[in-house]
């Protein structure tokens, strides 16, 4: 994939590319040709702009008319998944995910933002950072890109790759959540160590969350606008992003499925833990019962009073057999009831 400079003073990298009839006919143009690739109707442009500045992405929107607030949104930082409808094009921010495996097991969550403009004819994407390889969405779109689909079809091939992405994700969390699901019942579970990998669970499935929920009013508006300018196309794609739409919500459906999962595997564990606790209570009490004993024995013939016994080697003897049955009667007990 080319790689060009837009001016002499631009610090990103951009790439570009154009399709006449589903054929692809420039690989890699400056963007100083743009008004030219946008005058022929019948051509198909994309360009992605990796890491502009405001003074590009200014430049760029004077060219094609794009609103100064979803310019603003598509280099501000922590802009949550949505779209934006303005006169003439759609701006829409989402996140390409991908889990991230230490090698002491701990997981997290590494979502890299993607935000493009979609145009009658054109397709503008914008990355701030190239953890997000649009190779694959490159191959995609040459292999199923056709005529009629315009910059509807980029969207959706590209929605369509983050999507599978979340399902990925998911399935990961899923097998992961399983596994840990697998050992709470183990013969002696470390109950620290569980809890240590449900926060990390936790963690990851909060933020995929927060980025597969609002998709769904990404992929509405979209689908909507690509109906509203169906008439310059040979046809529209309603059926593709009704699919996609459906694929987002069997999205959703699953990260609630593994919220409510590892919820259980969470209350588990506490469970676990109060049992553990409930275990060492009683053990501690029984040995208590059991060491008090020989206290208040010792304590009863060691008062300066008349016993049977009292001042002879019989009591002596009679303090130690009341100790030792005693102690061993309830330890008996104690053992039978589970407590020791």
């Amino acid at each position: 994939m080319a790689r060009c400079q837009w001016d002499a003073g631009g610090v990103s990298r951009t790439s570009s590319r154009a399709w006449r009839d589903g054929r692809l006919v420039a690989d890699g143009y400056p963007l100083s040709d743009l008004d030219t690739w946008r005058a022929d109707p019948s051509v198909l442009i994309w360009v992605d702009l990796l890491a502009p500045d405001r003074a590009e992405l200014d430049q760029l929107a004077a060219e094609l008319g794009l609103d100064p607030l979803a310019v603003e949104d598509a280099i501000e930082p922590g802009e949550r998944p949505k779209a934006t409808r303005h006169a003439g094009h759609t701006f829409i921010t989402c996140y390409a995910t991908r889990l991230l495996v230490g090698t002491d097991a701990e997981l997290a969550l590494q979502l890299d933002r993607v935000s493009a403009f979609v145009l009658p004819g054109a397709l503008i994407t914008v990355r701030m950072t190239d953890g997000f390889d649009l190779a694959p969405v490159l191959e995609r779109w040459e292999e199923e890109i056709t005529a009629g689909t315009g910059s509807g079809g980029l969207a959706y091939s590209l929605l369509d790759y983050l999507v599978d992405d979340y399902f990925d994700a998911l399935q990961e969390l899923e097998d992961r959540i399983q596994q840990l699901d697998d050992t709470l019942f183990a013969p002696s579970p470390r109950t620290d160590e569980l809890q240590q990998q449900v926060h990390r669970l936790r963690n990851a499935l909060a933020g995929l969350r927060r980025i597969v929920l609002p998709m769904r009013e990404v992929v509405t508006s979209l689908g909507r606008f690509e109906v509203q300018v169906g008439r310059e196309v040979e046809r529209t794609l309603e059926g593709y992003y009704a699919d996609l739409y459906d694929h987002v919500i069997r999205a959703t459906e699953w990260t609630e499925y593994l919220r409510d999962l590892l919820g259980s595997v969470f209350e588990t564990t506490l469970a676990q833990r109060e049992e553990r606790l409930n275990e060492i209570m009683k053990k501690l009490a029984a040995w208590a019962a059991i060491v008090a004993v020989p206290t208040a024995v010792t304590g009863w013939f060691g008062q300066n009073l008349p016993y049977p016994g009292y001042g002879t080697p019989s009591g002596l003897v009679m303090s130690i057999i009341l100790i030792v049955v005693l102690g061993a009667g309830l330890f008996v007990i104690f053992r039978k009831s589970d407590w020791i």
